[in-house]
């Protein structure tokens, strides 16, 4: 079999994949569609020469077909982001030959904008927490139908919503009509069956980072309880990946996005990047770390002295306390590390 070094590009499709195979001066040795399985990329792509890397891009199932690539071949495959290869290929001749060939070309350059390929046990702890937003989004979906009912009858209760004894006088109430009284029981079943799913999530993702570490330092932060620190372990994985808090921060959302133009100056809000059930959960945790930890409280004060809209403050909030978090995470790693 040739040695010659060549880079692989992967066009990854549930049943089928697009192998296309460049040598080291960008000419094309192969590009056709393979069964996705592992068995047939490898001989497609072995036998053109030896794989220096393989570009694939991040999709649905692309993760668990990269890890099997690497692990059977030992391969360096590359994860492409989905959001700057999608920029990349928007072209009137866009097809599977030409993408493929693109990954191929970006990863023999140099120039493949790569994602982090998370292990497994990242994996499974993302599938978790995703189900759990999940269901999370559907309660709080049923919670506002309930809401719904209630204004449009014109039917006021306690203050306090969704409270022991505001869910008592729901359950008494009779100043709703018949059918509104049928559908408020049934959306209630339904929040309840929700709890219920979601209470098991949570087991079983106790259960899945008893002996997780990163997960056991995060909860020992101040501010930061199992839902946040699973939602962190999930989503970022490992701290030290990033080069700085402010390339976190970037990653998960938080930095301000620049809309200059000419002598204009202005803010155009966070930047459209990372994972929004991450993002939002940060923003919750700044939302109570600026009313209970005395650091956060007088940057929240200060902010607001100066005239600051409270989404502003506390999204700043967010940002440095994330800048503040990987510090404080590589330092307890270092110090493991040390120990």
């Amino acid at each position: 079999m040739t040695r010659v070094p060549v880079f692989v590009g992967l066009d990854y499709h549930q049943s089928a994949v697009q192998v296309c195979v460049l040598d080291g001066s960008g000419s094309v040795l192969l590009n056709r569609r393979c069964p996705s399985e592992v068995g047939a990329t490898l001989e497609a792509a072995g036998a053109c020469g030896r794989v220096v890397r393989v570009a694939i891009e991040s999709c649905c199932g692309a993760t668990e077909f990269a890890e099997a690539l690497a692990e059977e071949a030992g391969w360096n495959v590359e994860l492409c982001h989905p959001g700057y290869a999608k920029r990349m290929k928007s072209s009137p001749d866009k097809s599977d030959f030409s993408d493929a060939r693109l990954l191929a070309d970006l990863t023999r350059v140099g120039y493949l904008p790569r994602m982090w390929l998370a292990p497994r046990h990242v994996r499974e702890v993302r599938c978790l927490t995703r189900h759990r937003q999940s269901l999370a989004n559907s309660r709080r979906s049923s919670k506002l139908r309930v809401r719904a009912v209630l204004r449009e009858q014109r039917v006021k209760g306690p203050a306090r919503a969704w409270s022991a004894g505001w869910m008592r006088w729901l359950g008494e109430t009779n100043q709703l009509s018949a059918q509104g009284r049928w559908v408020a029981d049934r959306l209630l079943e339904e929040i309840a069956w929700f709890c219920t799913r979601i209470d098991a999530c949570e087991r079983r993702l106790r259960e899945l980072t008893r002996d997780d570490r990163i997960v056991g330092r995060l909860m020992g932060l101040r501010g930061i309880g199992p839902v946040t620190a699973w939602v962190l372990r999930a989503e970022i994985g490992r701290f030290d990946r990033f080069g700085s808090g402010k390339q976190m921060a970037r990653f998960c959302g938080l930095s301000p996005r620049n809309a200059s133009s000419g002598e204009r100056v202005a803010d155009a809000g966070l930047v459209k990047a990372g994972n929004g059930a991450l993002r939002a959960t940060l923003i919750e945790a700044a939302h109570r770390l600026g009313r209970h930890d005395p650091r956060w409280r007088a940057l929240r004060e200060q902010l607001l002295e100066r005239g600051k809209p409270g989404s502003v403050v506390v999204a700043a909030i967010a940002n440095r306390w994330v800048r503040w978090l990987f510090h404080q995470m590589n330092q307890l790693n270092e110090e493991a590390q040390m120990a």
